[in-house]
């Protein structure tokens, strides 16, 4: 199995900027997929708040070996750096035909940084079907500020993605995203383990930046969510242009002048 990093293209930060989310599918092998029912059965120990990832599972430990899987090292790098610390990780279990769903949520109080963003993995160890429920997604609605349970009243958002995926796949989200684990109408019990990650390095040009000019860059950056008003989406793209400008350490970044226009203060320029 290779062992080199896989970092992240300037396309692929730009669209986990824009959707809140990057789904990587089947990167995790077989194999692992099937040792992960028995570890998920058995229990995993908990990790104090704050532990370094390096520290947090042992050598050798399925969540080690999950973590330092290439595409997914790769990720991390290139989003949250190196040595973040763990925030805590659990395995969510969904039972078949419990006949109940998860509310619609965010992750976090009402978090109103720009210039930094926590990282969630979520890993599915076993094929997951329609009706086997999934996590569902809201694209683009990770930069809405909302307190956790804030949008639990909301049903149904034009535009909501439902994951459908092979074993083995994760999916990289900002901690913000609205997301809530569907209802299991299967015969089958199905996991998902999740671990949160805090960054300690400034998130600054950590990726591969060679295709930073890109023009899909820029358009990825502009794109609109079918839940989005007219006006709730050009605040949507004024928000992203706030994270690009952060991560790219580029005060001038803009789209369709949204930033610019807004940060114009002519008394702050020189005279002659």
């Amino acid at each position: 199995m290779p062992t080199t990093r896989q970092l992240l293209d300037s396309g692929q930060v730009a669209r986990f900027v824009t959707h809140g989310f990057l789904r990587l599918d089947g990167v995790v092998p077989p194999e692992m997929n099937a040792e992960a029912l028995g570890v998920f059965a058995a229990g995993l120990p908990a990790v104090p708040y704050g532990t370094p990832l390096s520290a947090a599972f042992p050598v050798g430990s399925f969540a080690r070996r999950l973590v330092e899987l290439p595409a997914i090292a790769g990720a991390l790098d290139s989003l949250v750096g190196p040595e973040p610390t763990v925030d805590h990780h659990f395995v969510h279990t969904r039972q078949p035909r419990e006949g109940s769903a998860q509310a619609l949520h965010a992750d976090a109080l009402i978090d109103l940084r720009f210039d930094a963003f926590d990282v969630q993995l979520m890993y599915f160890p076993q094929d997951v079907t329609e009706d086997m429920g999934g996590t569902l997604l809201v694209p683009g609605s990770h930069l809405r500020r909302t307190n956790e349970s804030d949008t639990g009243r909301y049903q149904n958002l034009l535009g909501q993605v439902r994951l459908v995926c092979p074993a083995g796949t994760v999916l990289v989200l900002h901690h913000g995203i609205w997301h809530g684990g569907r209802r299991n109408d299967s015969d089958t019990v199905r996991h998902m383990y999740k671990i949160r990650l805090n960054p300690t390095v400034p998130q600054v040009r950590l990726w591969d930046t060679a295709d930073l000019a890109d023009p899909a860059v820029h358009e990825e950056l502009r794109r609109r969510f079918p839940w989005y008003e007219e006006a709730s989406g050009r605040l949507e793209i004024h928000n992203r242009i706030r994270v690009w400008r952060a991560l790219t350490a580029d005060p001038e970044f803009d789209v369709d002048h949204w930033a610019t226009r807004i940060s114009n203060r002519p008394t702050h320029r020189s005279h002659p």
